[in-house]
């Protein structure tokens, strides 16, 4: 008897849709209240960090450059106070397969799909990981569906999500490509159901296994050239795999001092399931239209926990704005000959600010780049937001409004970052589980996972839920 197709019936099915297209049970890790066992569920994924990087090394995937950005880290010290401007590296993650880290998501997933005899794989994804999926599925002889949230209700795509797309499609994945809104997760799970392929998600735990080798190898790198554990590692968030996954690479090697900086494009204001808002960015990702909902709200994602878990591990969150990172591109390009995209050049734009806080003597680590082309290019991106009534110019990114202007530093100086309220973001976090199980009923197992959650302690908890 064929199931029903329609919205309510697909989305309450989810669980069901999701546990067999991922071979886990995810109940197994449920305590029947607020905490889970996140750890089990890591664990389960049955990979070591040494079998994840032999793995990716079978597929082109790890072991990456580590690049000193010297004349970038001379460019900062001229706006640091003296002694002060951290050395500034870049792991260089374009150099993956598919042209980003995410290359080291997919190579761990698609392997463990192949493993358990799926015939295919699917993603739900905007585009590098999508690029990255199909990448992995080509090499390892399997079908890959990609969905892409791509248009606004006018059948009008962003630059770089019809770039992204286009990639996909290069590497042999059949591309469905939706509008925004509410079907895309929908389409993922009809389409998820109706194959019986397996679900690559971002935020399976064998997504972010695959991650953990990315700050594995910043460690070792820094170690070997260096002498010495990174002083600040900086990661572009957006759905949160790559903030917790290179934090817990960085751990396992042993680099407990590192601090973790999350850093994100601030388009507050610009709803990112709105319609009207979705053509008013000039980026798809590392946003906090990501970012911020993804850190407070980890489970709202395409598995029934997410193991990508980023307040657990971020010491501090920062913003930046577009027209920074578009200025950090072109500097990337032209002080370093470095021409990468707009992902990594998130969290440079962020290090180039950071590393003035620090004395000379220490190392700020960028953990990504990915590659660059058509629609990931800064013109094409400022000719769509000119084309959409964005008003672009040189000036202060103090002045910038998101969805209505788009200012370019006049200089160097200017490219400021800016702390984002991580407290605010704990206590999002804490009250929501909250109204699942009133607090005067948590279990100290439930007040124990909180504090894990916020990277925070019990009293911290008792305080945000004011017992």
């Amino acid at each position: 008897m064929r199931l029903p197709k329609d919205y309510d019936s697909v989305m309450a099915r989810s669980n069901e849709i999701q546990k067999k297209a991922l071979g886990m049970d995810f109940d197994k890790y449920e305590s029947g209240s607020v905490a889970f066992d996140y750890e089990g569920l890591m664990k389960d994924t049955g990979y070591t960090i040494q079998e994840c990087i032999e793995i990716e090394a079978e597929t082109a995937v790890g072991n990456t450059p580590l690049i000193e950005l010297r004349n970038i880290t001379k460019l900062s010290r001229k706006y640091a106070a003296p002694g002060m401007g951290a050395r500034i590296f870049v792991k260089d993650e374009m150099c993956n397969a598919s042209g980003s880290f995410k290359a080291r998501r997919a190579a761990l997933a698609v392997h463990h799909a192949k493993k358990l005899g799926y015939e295919g794989v699917m993603a739900a994804t905007s585009g590098n990981y999508g690029a990255a999926v199909a990448s992995q599925a080509a090499m390892q002889g399997m079908k890959c569906i990609v969905v892409q949230e791509c248009y606004d209700s006018n059948g009008i795509g962003q630059p770089e999500i019809i770039e992204k797309a286009r990639k996909c499609e290069a590497l042999g994945a059949e591309v469905v490509q939706l509008t925004v809104g509410p079907e895309l997760f929908y389409s993922f799970l009809d389409i998820l159901e109706d194959t019986g392929y397996f679900n690559a998600s971002l935020y399976s735990p064998f997504g972010i296994g695959g991650v953990e080798t990315l700050g594995y190898e910043i460690a070792l790198q820094c170690r070997e050239k260096l002498g010495k554990d990174p002083d600040m590692v900086v990661c572009t968030q957006a759905g949160g795999g790559m903030v917790t996954g290179t934090a817990r690479g960085l751990l396992k090697a042993g680099a407990n001092d590192t601090e973790i900086v999350a850093a994100s494009i601030d388009l507050t204001g610009l709803h990112m399931a709105s319609d009207k808002a979705f053509n008013r960015k000039s980026c798809t990702t590392g946003h906090t239209g990501f970012g911020v909902p993804h850190a407070s709200n980890p489970d709202i994602s395409d598995t029934p926990r997410s193991a990508a878990r980023p307040l657990r591990y971020m010491d501090r969150y920062v913003t930046t704005t577009q027209g920074e990172v578009m200025f950090i591109t072109e500097m990337l390009a032209q002080l370093e000959g470095l021409e990468r995209g707009p992902a990594g050049n998130t969290s440079l734009a962020a290090a180039f600010s950071l590393a003035q806080e620090l004395p000379e003597d220490a190392i700020v680590v960028v953990s990504e780049t990915e590659y660059t082309g058509a629609g990931k290019h800064i013109q094409p991106q400022l000719t769509f937001a000119r084309e959409n009534g964005i008003d672009i110019r040189f000036g202060s990114p103090k002045e910038d409004i998101p969805g209505t202007n788009l200012i370019l530093p006049e200089n160097a100086g200017l490219v400021r970052h800016k702390d984002a309220d991580l407290d605010r973001m704990r206590k999002s976090l804490i009250q929501r589980a909250a109204k699942k199980v009133s607090a005067d009923k948590m279990t100290a197992e439930d007040m124990a996972f909180l504090a894990a959650e916020t990277k925070t302690d019990m009293d911290y908890v008792r305080a945000m839920l004011k017992l």
